[in-house]
């Protein structure tokens, strides 16, 4: 399939118009098939085969927020349709892993796909993808999978394997949403000798951080006099997301990179990596800050760095087990140990 032509504004509000009528016209069959989906994904989410009433009617149960934030990042849109158009070519076959909505791949059907295999395991949100890609006309080329990527076989969903596979399934540290098993997996089974994956690598960076008040995100001592301590059993040990501007802070050290992923051929396993640090302010660290450089490909990269608050990624925050007191001069040093999902500290 060819590219598709660039559109005028005009044409563009036809099209809205068009995909708005198409949705209306789709009727009970649509809604049914999206109630179907919903009670899907409650039984997955909850284990059971019998998902009550207020699981099965709020698809706010079901389908993570960050959605909307995400299809709203106007940066990261841009990036990946760039990208997309420089990694795809004419007849390709590509896999897109992590459907969505489906807009990488009506992407990669733009650039020219003669088809594309898009999964998707919110069984929801794989049936969104599925009506939108049916009201853009594009149901010939893409067809989305309600599945994990990891069960995909070569001549059952892929007909042979795919000249690229796309994955963004990152969150604010990388790697939260599986990343590195993912493509770890795919580019061992499904993909093409030669064949071109995005992104093709990303770099983790930081800093030691002080700050009391994101510390406490995460920790807690007393409430109103009452020791309610026993709740840090059941903190993340991990990072997890804070816009870092929001919070009082200091960065104790100047930035640095953390560590290198190389999807195409570079080792993807859990891992650790020795850290060395010049402290530049005495202080208090209560944790590392950590972002990420994401090449989609060599001449498009996403970032969520603090300098960039435009991007629906917040900064990754990595705590230590207990505060450390650093004084100005010295060199600190921990380790950076990652599994597939997660960054800590030791």
């Amino acid at each position: 399939m060819a590219g598709l032509p660039a559109t005028t504004a005009k044409t563009r509000r036809g099209n809205a118009r068009r995909l708005r009528t198409a949705i209306v016209r789709a009727g009970s069959q649509q809604i049914g098939r999206l109630t179907a989906a919903m009670e899907h994904a409650a039984e997955a989410a909850a284990g059971t085969t019998t998902p009550g009433p207020e699981d099965t009617h709020d698809p706010f149960r079901l389908v993570p927020r960050w959605h909307f934030a995400m299809l709203n990042d106007t940066e990261r849109n841009e990036a990946l349709a760039r990208a997309i158009q420089e990694i795809v070519r004419p007849g390709d076959l590509v896999l897109d892993i992590g459907a969505g909505a489906g807009l990488l791949a009506m992407l990669a059907a733009r650039a020219g796909a003669a088809k594309v295999i898009s999964c998707e395991v919110n069984p929801l949100v794989a049936e969104i993808a599925r009506q939108v890609v049916t009201a853009h006309g594009l149901s010939d080329v893409v067809t989305v999978v309600p599945t994990y990527s990891y069960n995909l076989q070569i001549g059952r969903e892929l007909s042979r394997p795919a000249d690229v596979i796309l994955s963004e399934i990152v969150d604010c540290g990388l790697i939260g949403e599986g990343i590195l098993p993912t493509m770890r997996d795919a580019r061992t089974r499904l993909l093409a000798p030669g064949g071109r994956l995005l992104p093709g690598r990303a770099r983790i960076y930081g800093a030691l951080c002080e700050s009391e008040a994101i510390h406490r995100l995460n920790r807690v001592d007393t409430a109103l006099g009452f020791d309610v301590s026993l709740m840090n059993v059941v903190a993340t040990a991990g990072h997890h997301p804070v816009r870092l501007s929001t919070w009082p802070h200091t960065l104790l050290t100047e930035t640095a990179e953390l560590a290198e992923f190389a999807f195409a051929d570079g080792p993807l396993d859990e891992g650790s990596a020795k850290i060395a640090l010049p402290v530049q302010r005495a202080g208090v660290a209560h944790g590392v800050v950590a972002w990420f450089a994401m090449d989609l490909t060599p001449t498009v990269t996403l970032r969520n760095d603090p300098g960039n608050p435009g991007s629906h990624w917040m900064q990754a925050y990595i705590p230590f087990d207990q505060p450390r007191h650093l004084a100005a001069g010295e060199v600190h040093e921990f380790t950076l140990r990652w599994s597939d999902t997660q960054l800590r500290t030791a």
